[in-house]
């Protein structure tokens, strides 16, 4: 088991008080995380967190991203007069050499933000906290569209649906564990809907469709809320960075909007909700309106299928390349998660009329 010493690794932040404690806190998958207790009620706790580099390899692009955003976010609220801003806004601490990051010699990337005291997360999506997601989701997306500086792509091309086809495309014909005659009717119908699920790329090219600073990574525990129930701010920001503001609405409504677990094998328990779709709108449109261009309100019902049919697509790539990327638990995991996200996928398409009379009312 790996020996994490965290005295060695704080000793380079420039933090007050003295540190009594160091435990695990939550159970992210990517990065891994700490609680850091100090000595006294004038000085936070902290939070220490590893960077998984695996993922995310530009670590330095990765602190600049989110150092821009917390400080646009704390000059917008500051010049709002809102209070508490200090529970409003994630704050990282620099080290002694002036970076919000440190790498110690076995090359493992460190960083440590003030912890947020009486704050909550909550893993259950329901009518009100699908509402909750949506507002503050999109009040986010909101408050980054003026950001003057140009970001970077932390995760290069993570949504991007040309790719996934190409990459799916090569698969099939390299068929490298003789699986593609099991999903011939699968491929079929992903290349049959490709052109039109493509289209946001092109329309991107075409000058029509822009790009904007969102979160990508919208589920519903990457939000604090208060002992009130309200929203305080919106965390875990390692994928903040240019996308099309569909990756923040459809891929919450992806796992969200699913009567099931996306790994389900049972498909007769796939399902789109109509409620939670109903509840993020509208929240999201409250907070998101302002901004939006008629082209990208009119493809939302778009965003809700692309992030299933993408999904399926990726479940679909990984089964045909051998299980070589997502972890499974059985031979045939990835095969459901693929039958799981098409079904979702034409449940979603047979929404579509009712997705654009509500947004219309909305």
């Amino acid at each position: 088991m790996e020996t994490i010493d965290t005295a060695s690794i704080l000793s380079h932040f420039e933090m007050l008080g003295v540190v009594r404690d160091v435990k695990p806190l939550g159970n992210g998958l990517i990065n891994d995380t700490y609680r850091v207790v100090t000595d006294g009620s004038t000085t936070p706790d902290y939070v220490l967190q590893r960077i998984n580099n695996a993922i995310f390899r530009d670590v330095d692009l990765l602190q600049h991203n989110i150092e821009v955003v917390t400080a646009h976010q704390r000059r917008k609220l500051e010049a709002l007069g809102v209070d508490d801003i200090d529970r409003k806004v994630l704050q990282f601490i620099k080290t002694r050499a002036g970076k919000t990051y440190y790498c110690d010699n076995d090359e493992r990337y460190w960083r440590v933000m003030v912890f947020i005291p009486d704050s909550f997360t909550h893993e259950a999506v329901t009518p009100e906290s699908a509402y909750d997601a949506g507002k503050a989701f999109g009040d986010f997306e909101r408050m980054l569209v003026d950001v003057p500086e140009k970001l970077g792509e932390t995760i290069p091309d993570f949504h991007n649906m040309e790719l996934r086809m190409r990459q799916l495309v090569e698969a099939v014909e390299n068929d490298e564990v003789g699986r593609r005659h099991e999903v011939l009717d699968i491929i079929s119908e992903l290349e049959r809907d490709a052109h039109e699920m493509c289209q946001a790329e092109r329309l991107f090219r075409e000058g029509k469709l822009p790009k904007r600073i969102c979160h990508c990574d919208t589920k519903v525990n990457n939000m604090l809320f208060d002992r009130d129930g309200k929203v305080l701010c919106v965390i875990d920001l390692d994928t903040v960075m240019p996308s099309f503001i569909f990756s923040d609405y459809g891929d919450f409504l992806r796992t969200g909007a699913n009567f099931t677990a996306e790994d389900d094998p049972d498909i007769s328990c796939v399902g789109f909700n109509e409620d939670i779709f109903k509840s993020f709108t509208i929240g999201y449109l409250e907070s998101a309106h302002s901004f939006l261009k008629p082209i990208e309100i009119d493809l939302l019902p778009y965003a809700v299928a692309l992030f299933p049919f993408m999904q399926c697509a990726r479940f679909l790539t990984d089964y045909i390349n051998g299980d070589t990327y997502y972890k499974i638990k059985y031979a045939t995991h990835n095969l459901d998660r693929t039958r799981n996200q098409l079904a979702l996928y034409r449940d979603v398409r047979n929404h579509y009329a009712m997705m654009e009379e509500f947004i219309r009312k909305c």
